[in-house]
């Protein structure tokens, strides 16, 4: 494998959840292709047919600000981005390859297929276990349910932030 290519493990953490799908985003798929990000948006340009709304969509302007705050996306009046970024979902990025078409698109495709593989394996594995704790607690009497609800705790999202909490020195209010 060259070495400016990334694992499938290191592809991963390009992987985001956007709109309930797994994609990535332009930006990250343009280096890993040896294009610029404008480039890779024009040849998509040029076979939209080949992208429908399943394949590939545009970020809304809210979606990247949510994004912005996770990652390095640049703000546009700094020199950035000028126009919203593209998300590619696992069917985009192999119809990426067909359009890019070199040696470069096919191995990078074939790195982030295996990626896709591994976090439908995490899924799969997760789904796994909470029918498996499910059907125990049903087989086993209730004793057991306080082991149960923090198994099902520990393997469930985390949930949203909650409210930014001031710190610091606070005037007491008046009366």
């Amino acid at each position: 494998m060259p070495s400016n290519q990334l694992t499938p493990t290191e592809i991963r953490s390009l992987i985001y959840h956007i709109r309930g799908k797994a994609v990535m985003l332009d930006s990250d798929l343009a280096p890993m292709y040896q294009v610029e990000t404008g480039r890779l948006n024009e040849a998509v340009r040029r076979n939209l047919r080949r992208f429908p709304e399943d394949f590939m969509f545009q970020l809304t302007a809210e979606e990247t600000d949510r994004l912005r705050s996770q990652i390095a996306i640049s703000k546009n009046r700094r020199g950035g981005r000028r126009y919203l970024p593209y998300a590619f979902t696992e069917q985009g990025v192999t119809m990426l390859s067909c359009v890019l078409n070199s040696d470069i698109a096919i191995d990078v495709n074939i790195n982030i297929m295996r990626a896709f593989v591994q976090i439908r394996r995490i899924g799969m594995s997760v789904i796994d276990l909470k029918r498996k704790i499910d059907s125990m607690e049903r087989k086993y009497d209730h004793n057991f349910k306080i082991v149960f609800d923090a198994i099902r705790q520990l393997i469930s999202p985390p949930p949203a932030p909650a409210k930014k909490v001031k710190i610091g020195f606070a005037p007491p209010e008046k009366k």
